[in-house]
C-alpha cells in the first residue's frame, strides 16, 4: 500500500506513533508529513533520527514544511488518489481546529484537504478527545530544585546542543533529546520521561467532536487502536 503519515506538534503519544509508523514503513510504501511543530517535538523528545530513518529509501520519502514551501506540491499526490491511505497521529487541538474550520495552510492540514478532495481514507489520532485530564510525558526538564549551581555545570558542558541554560532551564528548540544532560549530572537534575497531567479544553474536545463527523475522516483514540483497524 501507499500510505502517507503526517506528524504534528504534540508530544502527547508521539513515540507511540513513531512506533506504529515504524511498523507500518516495513511493509508499505512510505510518505512521512511533517509539520515544522513536529520537526520541533520530534527532536525534542528524541525521536527525529529515528523517523528519518524510514525515509530516504527508494519507496520511503520524507516530506517538511520547510521543503513543500507554501505550495505544498507534494500533497497534490493525494488529490489525485495515489494513495491509499493518510494518517495524522498523534493530531494537536491546533491542527484539528484548523481543519474543522477549512484551513490548510500547513503542510499537515493541506495533505488532510488533499485528501478529503482525491477521497483517500484518512485516520487521526486527535489528542484532545475525551473530556477530563490526560496523563502525559515532557521531554527534558531540569528540576531547579535539585541543581546545587555547581562552579561548572556539567550537564551544560555536555550537551552537544548547547540546550541548556545553566542553572535555569533546557532550550527545547535546541534539544535533541539525547540523554547525556541527565546521564552525566551528579545531582540528577535533569528529568526525561517525567509524567504530568493535563485538562482537556472543552473547544478542544467540540473540535473533534466536529472531526468526527467529517466526510472521509476516522478518529481513533490511541495510535494502537487505529492500527488496529487497518487490514494490512
Amino acid at each position: 500500500m501507499k500510505i502517507g503519515w503526517a506528524f504534528t506538534g504534540a508530544g502527547h503519544l508521539l513515540k507511540e506513533s513513531v512506533e506504529a509508523m515504524e511498523e507500518l514503513a516495513k511493509d508499505n510504501d512510505l510518505t512521512v508529513f511533517l509539520s515544522q511543530a513536529s520537526e520541533e517535538v520530534l527532536k525534542m523528545y528524541g525521536l527525529y533520527d529515528r523517523v528519518v530513518a524510514v525515509t530516504g529509501g527508494r519507496y520511503n520519502e520524507l516530506a517538511s514544511d520547510s521543503n513543500q514551501k507554501f505550495s505544498f506540491p507534494i500533497t497534490g499526490r493525494l488529490s489525485l488518489g495515489k494513495y491509499d491511505l493518510l494518517i495524522v497521529s498523534p493530531t494537536t487541538a491546533n491542527t484539528v481546529a484548523k481543519i474543522v474550520h477549512g484551513i490548510s495552510d500547513t503542510l499537515v492540514t493541506n495533505a488532510v484537504a488533499q485528501a478529503g478532495k482525491g477521497r483517500v481514507r484518512t485516520l487521526m489520532v486527535p489528542v484532545d478527545i475525551e473530556p477530563g485530564d490526560v496523563e502525559t510525558i515532557l521531554p527534558s526538564k531540569l528540576e531547579k530544585t535539585k541543581c546545587q549551581k555547581c562552579d561548572e555545570c556539567e550537564a551544560a558542558l555536555a550537551c552537544p546542543n548547547g540546550a541548556i541554560i545553566a542553572y535555569e532551564e533546557i532550550d527545547l528548540l535546541k534539544c535533541i533529546g539525547c540523554g547525556t544532560c541527565k546521564d552525566i549530572c551528579p545531582y540528577d537534575a535533569v528529568s526525561t520521561g517525567k509524567v504530568i497531567t493535563m485538562h482537556m479544553r472543552e473547544i478542544d474536545i467540540e473540535n473533534t467532536q466536529k472531526l468526527q463527523k467529517m466526510e472521509g475522516i476516522e478518529i481513533f483514540d490511541t495510535p494502537q487502536s487505529l492500527m488496529d483497524s487497518l487490514d494490512l
